[in-house]
This record gives structure tokens, C-alpha cells and sequence, in this order.
């Protein structure tokens, strides 16, 4: 099981909530979509038995820091790679986001910085906003749980 999460804002209570779902569900896999803002952020993500792989959002500040507090798991965004079979590319900004689906390259298609939850199929492709996990715009902090075999979703409420 992955989880996907995105603009968590340095909102240290809700990444320990996160943390706290990840132990509960058994996470394999964390992707973090960007906008953790400060490198001390970055640091529940590394702890536990899963593994993490996250992209700089556009008010991600200290690149430098959040490079060496994630040892190198951070990474520019877009990026795409292959995880357990599957084709993902994660991207903060949506720039690339019709192009990515259209292409039907990918699996999967995570991106963040809207603040808006988006899970739609196009097509092979299942494309994932989780929300803002911060709370701060919308009021709601989400994350999203992704049985990768099956692409089925659950939205997770922080």
C-alpha cells in the first residue's frame, strides 16, 4: 500500500497524523508531492519501516537542507520512475499534467500544489491529487492510501 500526500505547509500535527496512518496501514511507500516549506518537515517521512520518495514544491525553500535531510530523496519535479512494476511520474506544479495522460505512459500520475483532491482515470493512467494535507486554504487535510495492484483509493482525512 502507498501513500500520496502533498502541501503539508510544515503542519508538524498533521505529518505526525500522516506518520501515525502510515504505521496503522502498513505503508510500503510514502510519495510526497512537494511544498514541505522547511527541511525539519522533511524528517517524520524518513522514520519507519517505508519507503520515501518526495518532489520540491514551489515554496520549498531550502533546497540545499531539504536535499540533505532527506538523503537525496527529494527530488526536482517532474520526475518519473518505476516502483514495483508501475510507471509513475510525480510532479508538484501540474504543468505537464495533459501531457503525462495523454501519453498513457504512466500508471500512475501524482501531483500536488492545487490544494484540491483529484483521483480520475484516463484511460491505463490513474491521476492522484491528495489534497492538502495542511488544512491551511481549504480546511480539509487529506492524503490519499493507494493499493498500487488494483489502483484502489481511499481519501484519508488528517
Amino acid at each position: 500500500m502507498w501513500m500520496i500526500i502533498s502541501d503539508s505547509h510544515d503542519n508538524m500535527a498533521k505529518i505526525d497524523k500522516a506518520m501515525k496512518i502510515a504505521k496503522e496501514n502498513d505503508i510500503g511507500m510514502i510519495f510526497h508531492l512537494g511544498d514541505f516549506v522547511s527541511p525539519f518537515a522533511v524528517v517524520p517521512f524518513l522514520k519507519g519501516a517505508h519507503e520515501f520518495t518526495g518532489v520540491f514544491g514551489n515554496n520549498d525553500g531550502d533546497h540545499l537542507l531539504l536535499q540533505k535531510r532527506s538523503n537525496g530523496k527529494i527530488l526536482r519535479s517532474p520526475h518519473w520512475l518505476n516502483v514495483d512494476g508501475k510507471h509513475l511520474y510525480l510532479m508538484h506544479e501540474p504543468y505537464a499534467l495533459y501531457s503525462a495522460i495523454k501519453s498513457q505512459l504512466y500508471d500512475f500520475v501524482f501531483f500536488g500544489h492545487t490544494h484540491r483532491l483529484t483521483i480520475k482515470q484516463y484511460g491505463k493512467t490513474l491521476v492522484i491529487n491528495p489534497g492538502e494535507s495542511c488544512g491551511y486554504l481549504t480546511g480539509k487535510a487529506t492524503c490519499v492510501l493507494l493499493e498500487p495492484d488494483t489502483y484502489k483509493t481511499r481519501v484519508i482525512e488528517l
